[in-house]
Order: structure tokens, then C-alpha cells, then sequence
């Protein structure tokens, strides 16, 4: 198969994809005839293609999508204008802190947050599929160990967790990173997910919640 028809068939596959798509997905596509350097190549290739567009060609945690550009939200915005339900601030500082901090326990978080965790905030954010119990910790009572999901990065636009706002130094610290994921990444983000729910270039996401 030449390069230009699998650049093609590339192109298409993402566009249709309802989430991200990996390169063992993209790989099937061609029955192993393209190595890992050229469909790299190519993908790289269609990113740069797409670069003056609205849509951008994105890779994630768990592969590859194309997602609307973070500046065409305002005029997206004006389709629906009815704005969805915004995460709380216990909400936001509960997962701020199990990104930063992961693995963390329910009394980890609320040692740090100097209150009691509802459950309902953890369930929220369970059913996003956000994060998830990876073990319990070898204590009393053997609490479980709360991480975040690749499905968190996806939804994100990170491809791993250093691609998260770095935690500034001081007593404050989690004051400026609750601050930070909320202005930098949740609050723009999640809007983005929304406004792309309504565009066959965006992945499968529920609406955002209050908590």
C-alpha cells in the first residue's frame, strides 16, 4: 500500500473514531503491512496537515483523535448556550489532589483538605471513570487506594500526568494547584468535551456534573 493511501484510510479511521484510537488499532488497519515509524510518520504527517484548521489531531494517554481547537470554544459555545452543570470546589480539590498525589486514600484527602470527603464526590468521579481503586494500603482497616484513569488524561487532551500544571513551592501549594487544574485544565476542558459532544470529531464523554 503506498503512503498516500494509508494516510487516507488514517485520516478517515480518526475522524469516524468515537474514542481514541492506539497504534495497535491503527496498525490493524493495514493487516501489519505499515511499521510503527511510518504510521508515526504519517500521523505526524496528518497533524501538520490539520494545523490551520479548526480541529486539531491530538495524542493521548491512550492514542490518537481529533478534537476542536481550545479557541473556537467561544464560538461553539454560542450553539448551545445552555451551559452544563459546573464541578464544586470540594469537587475539584478532591481530584487535584488525587492527580498530584495518587495513590491516595479517603483519609489522605481529608488530611489534606482539613474535612470530610463525600462519598458522592468519589462516586462522581468513579462513574466518569476519572479514577478508580488500584489496591488498599497494608493498614488498619486496609483503605483503598484511589488513582486517576487513562480515561482522565484522554478527556483532558494530556498524554500522561506530567503533563499536568506544575504544583508551585510553599504551604500553599495545593491552594495554587486547585487553582491551576481548575483554570487550566478542568474548567476549559470540560467545556471543550461538552461542546464536542455535538461534533462527529470528538470522542464519547458525559456531561459535567455538580458536586
Amino acid at each position: 500500500m503506498n503512503l498516500p493511501d494509508a494516510k487516507r484510510i488514517l485520516e478517515t479511521a480518526l475522524i469516524c473514531a468515537q474514542q481514541p484510537l492506539g497504534m495497535r488499532e491503527l496498525s490493524a488497519l493495514f493487516e501489519g503491512q505499515l511499521s510503527h515509524s511510518d504510521l508515526k510518520g504519517l500521523l505526524v504527517d496528518l497533524s501538520i496537515d490539520w494545523q490551520d484548521s479548526g480541529v486539531e489531531l491530538l495524542e493521548l494517554a491512550s492514542g490518537w483523535r481529533f478534537q476542536s481547537r481550545s479557541e473556537m470554544r467561544v464560538f461553539l459555545d454560542r450553539l448551545h448556550p445552555d451551559k452544563p452543570a459546573r464541578y464544586s470546589r470540594a469537587a475539584l480539590e478532591t481530584l487535584a489532589i488525587i492527580a498530584y498525589r495518587q495513590p491516595v486514600t479517603r483519609g489522605d484527602i481529608e488530611d489534606i483538605r482539613g474535612v470530610a470527603v463525600s462519598s458522592q464526590i468519589i462516586k462522581q468521579f468513579e462513574d466518569r471513570g476519572w479514577i478508580e481503586v488500584i489496591g488498599c494500603r497494608d493498614t488498619l482497616g486496609r483503605p483503598s487506594l484511589y488513582a486517576t484513569t487513562q480515561q482522565f488524561l484522554d478527556e483532558l487532551g494530556l498524554q500522561g500526568l506530567n503533563d499536568l500544571p506544575p504544583l508551585e513551592n510553599g504551604a500553599n501549594q495545593y491552594d495554587s494547584l486547585i487553582d491551576s487544574v481548575s483554570a487550566q485544565a478542568l474548567d476549559q476542558q470540560l467545556q471543550l468535551i461538552n461542546d464536542q459532544q455535538e461534533l462527529t470529531l470528538d470522542t464519547h464523554s458525559e456531561p459535567g456534573l455538580s458536586g
